[in-house]
């Protein structure tokens, strides 16, 4: 994902990334649309991961930040778009006042706690009047494979005391709240289901899980991480595998708030 700050930021694989789950920029083109950068705005690209939606943006004129708190992705999108300006940097704690003109971010902002942090960050970052245009996992995100791989862990008679779930997917009532909390103007909100196809046929949902759950998974013996992963395939087949088709089970968040004038 283009995710900006967790724990495990050290634990992202960028060439995995790049290579099986390019999805996460590809999905994202209308949010893009939704920005629509202008030539000659300064716009943050939060949580740009491997620079492709931040290459896509800075495509409008528009000059464009990408950061990221994993060094490997930055690296990354760096020898990707050696024109575009890539930085490393935390988005609970970010530094810039009154800079850009937009703050964009895709996939991000459920890997970042406590959310509060970010969306200070964000309102400090914008210019009065502007605009902060995201999208992220919502209530109910990879609820099929969350339970899935409980299902497996506990069938194995494993400890149960790890974190399966360390993200943040808040419904539009809750994450809105927090934005007018800010003194965000609200101006657009939706919550919808994305099944979304996974790469490499039969392979699509063990690659999901080492790139988005690799941390939880390090935890055990190789041996009993293919355990695992055997055993969540087996539960999900039935409704996520489809014609020779890894899905995820997304459900999405997108949001328009405005740094109101009036504040």
């Amino acid at each position: 994902m283009n995710r900006a700050i967790a724990s495990n930021s050290a634990q992202w694989d960028a060439e995995l990334y790049d290579n099986k789950h390019e999805f996460v920029s590809q999905l994202a083109t209308d949010l893009v649309e939704l920005l629509s950068p202008q030539p000659g705005e300064r716009i943050l690209d939060l949580g740009c991961g491997t620079g492709h939606l931040t290459d896509k943006i800075a495509s409008s004129q528009a000059e464009v930040v990408g950061i990221d708190s994993a060094a490997t992705m930055i690296e990354k999108a760096q020898r990707n778009y050696p024109n575009i300006r890539f930085e490393v940097a935390d988005a609970a704690n970010l530094v810039y006042t009154e800079q850009f003109d937009s703050v964009f971010s895709n996939a991000v902002l459920h890997w970042i706690k406590p959310p509060e942090a970010v969306i200070l960050g964000v309102w400090n970052a914008l210019k009065p009047g502007g605009k902060f245009v995201a999208e992220f996992g919502g209530k109910g995100n990879i609820n099929s494979i969350l339970t899935a791989l409980n299902n497996a862990i506990n069938s194995l008679d494993l400890s149960s005391d790890r974190e399966l779930n360390n993200n943040y997917f808040p419904s539009i009532a809750e994450y809105g709240t927090l934005l007018e909390n800010q003194g965000f103007k609200f101006t657009f909100a939706s919550l919808f289901d994305r099944p979304t196809p996974l790469a490499d046929a039969e392979a699509g949902m063990s690659n999901w899980l080492k790139m988005f759950r690799g941390q939880l998974l390090s935890t055990f013996a190789e041996n009993v991480q293919a355990e695992i992963i055997a055993k969540v395939e087996e539960q999900l087949r039935p409704s996520l595998y489809k014609n020779g088709q890894w899905f995820a089970d997304y459900r999405r968040i997108r949001i328009v708030a405005i740094k109101d004038l009036c504040i």
